[in-house]
C-alpha cells in the first residue's frame, strides 16, 4: 500500500455530472470511492446504528432503521435533519477515508456530493469540482430521478452556490460539451494531479 498517495475528492452540484467524471477516472485506472455508497449502507455501523435509536427511538426497530419513516421525519423539521446529519456525515466521511487509505495507486478519487457544505474539503490533497449550466443541471437531474423541474430547483437552492462562492486553487471541470469534451478535460487534469512516476 501507498503511504504518500493523493487524496483527492470530485464534487459538484446535482446534476452536475459528478458520477460520470468517477467514472471516468475509474476507467483511467484510478481507484474510485463513492461517500453516496457509504451512506447507503450506514446503518450497518453499529455505532451509527446506536446513536441513531437514542435520537430517533420510533425510527429504529429490531436492530433495523425504518429509512422511509426517519425521512419523513427529517424532511420537516431542520434541527432533527441537523442532528441526523451530525451522526451520519461523521462516519461516513470515516469509513471512506478508510476505503481510500486501503486503496493502492498513487492516487485515489472519491465522490463527495457535500464536500463544501461538511467543511470536508481540507481533509483532502486536491478537489476536482464539477461545474455545468443550471437549465441542464435542472433538466438532467429531473430525468434522473423521476421528478419535477422544479423540485430539483428547490434542492439546488439549498446546496453549496459555485457560481456565489469562490472555488480558486480546486481544479475545474466544465461540463456544458458532450462526453468527450468532459473525457478530455478528466484526462488533462489526472496528468496535472498525479505526478508521473519515472519507471
Amino acid at each position: 500500500m501507498k503511504q504518500n498517495k493523493k487524496f483527492i475528492a470530485v464534487t459538484g452540484g446535482i446534476g452536475s455530472g459528478k458520477s460520470t467524471v468517477l467514472q471516468m477516472i475509474g476507467e483511467e485506472g484510478f481507484p474510485v470511492f463513492s461517500a453516496d455508497a457509504v451512506a447507503r449502507g450506514i446503518y450497518e455501523d453499529k455505532d451509527v446504528l446506536e446513536q441513531t435509536r437514542k435520537a430517533f427511538p420510533d425510527c429504529v426497530c429490531g436492530g433495523v432503521v425504518d429509512r422511509k419513516k426517519l425521512a419523513e421525519q427529517v424532511f420537516s423539521d431542520s434541527e432533527k435533519l441537523e442532528k441526523l446529519n451530525s451522526i451520519t456525515h461523521p462516519a461516513v466521511m470515516r469509513i471512506l477515508r478508510r476505503q481510500m487509505e486501503e486503496a493502492d495507486g498513487a492516487a485515489v478519487f472519491a465522490e463527495v456530493p457535500l464536500l463544501f457544505e461538511g467543511n470536508y474539503q481540507n481533509g483532502f490533497d486536491g478537489v476536482i469540482v464539477v461545474l455545468r449550466d443550471e437549465a441542464a443541471r435542472i433538466r438532467a437531474a429531473a430525468e434522473r430521478d423521476g421528478v419535477s423541474p422544479e423540485e430539483i430547483a428547490a434542492r439546488i437552492k439549498h446546496q453549496f452556490d459555485y457560481e456565489k462562492n469562490p472555488i480558486i486553487g480546486h481544479t475545474l471541470l466544465y461540463n456544458n460539451g458532450d462526453l468527450s469534451d468532459l473525457r478530455e478535460q478528466v484526462r488533462r487534469s489526472l496528468e496535472k494531479i498525479v505526478v508521473k512516476e519515472e519507471s
